[in-house]
């Protein structure tokens, strides 16, 4: 969809020559995906945080839902989202306008306005990113989503290249640590 200040975002190309009914239908699936990739995003470096009872002894991270009770909890959430996916959910989705299934708590007051529905879209496309992110950083350095930045503070990174990171020159770098 084209939203500010991303403009026309379609980096894998998939809805070239689709009709509007398939867009609807991408734009819903685009929106559903967001969600559930802020609270995921959110659960990961909530996790490392804050412990619910009876899960303090459940580890931060991907590890969660490996060990008890995380992966009955896991279960469960997967179950309640197939229900919601197979229709079993008190609101219904306006077949014309994707991803909106009305104001079921009244926290909008009656109407969502179209700056606000475009940052919710901006926002979900984000936390797919941002998801993906920890997830992989989680797998490539062990710790998790909270526990990164102090990974990445620590990390050495060996650089033969004529410049480095923020195109400060090595060379200048060098006589810099012998002048100081």
């Amino acid at each position: 969809g084209v939203t500010p200040p991303l403009g026309f975002f379609d980096p894998a190309g998939i809805c070239k020559d689709v009709s509007e009914t398939e867009f609807k239908r991408l734009r819903s699936c685009e929106l559903r995906h967001g969600r559930a990739a802020m609270m995921g995003a959110a659960g990961l470096l909530a996790q490392s945080v804050y412990k619910l009872p009876y899960y303090e002894d459940v580890p931060s991270g991907l590890a969660a839902q490996w060990t008890e009770p995380g992966a009955n909890s896991l279960w469960l959430i997967f179950g309640l989202i197939g229900c919601l996916e197979i229709g079993l959910c008190p609101w219904k989705e306006d077949p014309e306008d994707p991803g909106n299934y009305g104001d079921p708590l009244n926290l909008g007051k009656g109407s969502v306005s179209l700056e606000m529905r475009n940052k919710e879209l901006n926002n979900g496309r984000f936390a797919m990113f941002a998801w993906l992110g920890i997830v992989s950083a989680e797998l490539y350095t062990g710790s998790t989503g909270a526990g990164q930045f102090a990974v990445a503070r620590d990390m050495k990174v060996a650089t033969s290249a004529r410049h480095s990171f923020c195109g400060a020159s090595t060379a200048t770098r060098a006589r810099a640590e012998r002048s100081g």
